[in-house]
């Protein structure tokens, strides 16, 4: 089966040279990448190149937070490693400031709503008045008017997204797990059939294949549930 450009798999592993034999393993199974802050700290960017010299696309996972030069500056420097998405924190200033950043660069601004780890008592207790829905919605509309090109929500909020941003607007999910597979420490998560048939435009699914004893044979069976959506 050929590789479904809407399942991105991340490369949570501690070293770039467990992530290449993860890679290798997977084969032309996995055609999406995403490198997150995990591998930051070893060189995260020199695997993202070798990822992109070998045809796949990349993910770029760091949640960029920080004053508004800084953050452009960033997403100035990233935009030339021909790298696809890179998420920031779903703030006004941030996100504006990362879309300057990218410039006329082909690379995606994607605004981290809520993260799919937390509930709304989560959220209470850090202090927001706000259900994780509602501070989704608000943080889309934000996205929106900052000119990023998406959000990462998770797949309850999904269909909303796609509702506010339309047809082209990118809706990434995380927090996606197969009815086979543990949910693990997803608090909003769903199956991968579920998020697409929401609104996700890609899904990220992780444990499920890179803990799976055949890696492989697992992101086949995540793709083939994909392909139900159309």
């Amino acid at each position: 089966m050929k590789a479904d450009g809407r399942l991105i798999v991340p490369l949570d592993v501690p070293t770039v040279e467990e992530a290449r034999a993860l890679i290798s393993v997977l084969g032309e199974t996995v055609s999406f990448y995403k490198v997150g802050l995990e591998l930051f700290a070893s060189d995260g960017m020199a695997l993202a190149r070798e990822l992109k010299a070998q045809g796949k696309q990349v993910f770029i996972d760091w949640k960029l937070h920080d004053i508004g030069t800084t953050v452009q500056r960033a997403a100035a420097a990233l935009a030339d490693s021909g790298c696809d998405f890179l998420t920031v924190h779903g703030e006004p200033q941030v996100m504006a400031s990362a879309v300057r950043g990218k410039g006329s660069s082909s690379l995606k601004i994607l605004a981290v709503t809520v993260l799919t780890s937390l509930t709304d008592a989560d959220l209470k207790e850090m202090g927001y008045a706000e259900t994780a829905r509602a501070l989704v919605e608000r943080r889309i509309h934000q996205a929106i008017a900052a000119g990023c090109s998406g959000v990462v929500a998770s797949p309850q909020e999904a269909e909303l997204a796609r509702k506010l941003g339309g047809r082209d607007f990118l809706v990434v999910t995380p927090g996606v797990r197969p009815d086979w597979a543990a949910k693990n420490d997803q608090a909003r998560a769903a199956t991968p059939l579920e998020a697409l048939r929401a609104g996700a435009s890609h899904i990220v699914c992780g444990r499920p294949i890179t803990a799976a004893n055949d890696p492989q044979a697992a992101a086949l069976r995540v793709a083939a549930e994909m392909a139900q959506a159309g």
